[in-house]
């Protein structure tokens, strides 16, 4: 079988201890290639996680000619940069969600995209690909939920590390586009469109200067989002969705113990009924279905018009609204 040869742009902990890993115990793809501002490192994780080749510069990387796909993890602000950069040397694109800093940052990549018809890019929001989500569209577009009326979801974690880009708002860090931008994904998906209204509140951490909690209120016309996120605040993430006739409920429904089965609850009148699903790596299905999408010529699960859309909600919310 035919395999997707990746490199890798950064040293990033996401992408050491899921991502990569991910990749590698995946069917059709393969990490061939890993860089970073200091040789040295790049050097030390490849040894570490067994991949060929390490470079001391993202450039060196995006001119080895074995690499037909990036992964980028790198902070937010860096994004899209490095993306286009890749386009330019003639790779596909698997890119760390957010996509970039604003929507403005995300309609630039996909002006650039569009010189390179034959490439790739796809935001990396891996619980997209997860059978737990796909069985939960599948039910919210069979009607047996009846008519959504309100996604209500949370999602926090404690972070007050002064290093750490989330806590640096020229990175892109904060709440809302760490961990809120996830809400507003579901909210859209579950939904299938964008909203009319948007109204929200944020706390910003007077340390660092990013919000360190953003609660957000989304009108779609015919039901609501109502979402939390933090990042400083008790671990925690749930989605619970509402309808007409039945509702569901998703607890850990976007990181979750890959070695643990997942759940979905359903109650449909005074009927109950759990759904389990079996342990899987999200990360690794997300590489197989970008891998699909190149090697098959298919579409990517997440185009960039869906892309341009959440950070255009982001950009609301962030607005207040």
């Amino acid at each position: 079988m035919k395999k997707l040869r990746f490199g890798v742009l950064s040293t990033a902990k996401i992408g050491r201890e899921k991502v990569i890993p991910a990749i590698q115990i995946s069917e059709r793809c393969v990490v061939d290639a890993i860089a970073s501002r200091k040789a040295d490192r790049a050097g030390e994780v490849a040894r570490e996680l067994g991949i060929k080749r390490s470079y001391g510069s993202y450039e060196e990387l995006l001119e080895d000619e074995n690499i037909a796909a990036v992964y980028i993890p790198l902070p937010n602000h860096l994004h899209v940069k490095w993306a286009i950069k890749a386009l330019e040397a003639g790779k596909h694109v698997l890119c760390e969600k957010p996509i970039g800093m604003n929507a403005d940052d995300a309609r630039k990549l996909k002006e650039e995209s569009e010189k390179y018809p034959d490439l790739k890019v796809m935001e990396a929001f891996m619980y997209r690909h997860h059978p737990r989500w796909k069985r939960t569209i599948e039910l919210v577009q069979s009607g047996r939920l009846g008519d959504i009326k309100a996604v209500h979801s949370f999602f926090a974690f404690y972070n007050d590390d002064p290093d750490n880009y989330r806590n640096n708002p020229e990175q892109g860090g904060g709440a809302l586009m760490d961990v809120g931008c996830y809400c507003i994904s579901v909210a859209r998906m579950i939904y299938g469109r964008e909203p009319d209204e948007v109204s929200a509140y944020s706390e910003e951490d007077p340390k660092f200067g990013t919000d360190r909690l953003t609660s957000g209120l989304l009108n779609f016309g015919s039901g609501t989002s109502v979402f939390s996120c933090s990042t400083q605040s008790q671990h925690d993430q749930y989605v619970k969705i509402y309808g007409t006739k039945g509702a569901l409920k998703l607890d850990w429904s976007f990181n979750y113990d890959f070695d643990k089965e997942t759940l979905l609850q359903m109650s449909v009148g005074d009927e109950e009924t759990v759904e389990r699903f079996a342990p899987c790596n999200q990360f690794s299905l997300q590489a197989d279905s970008f891998a699909e999408s190149v090697l098959d010529d298919k579409p990517e699960l997440i185009s960039l018009d869906d892309t341009i859309g959440n950070m255009e909600v982001i950009d609301r919310v962030r607005n207040g609204g």
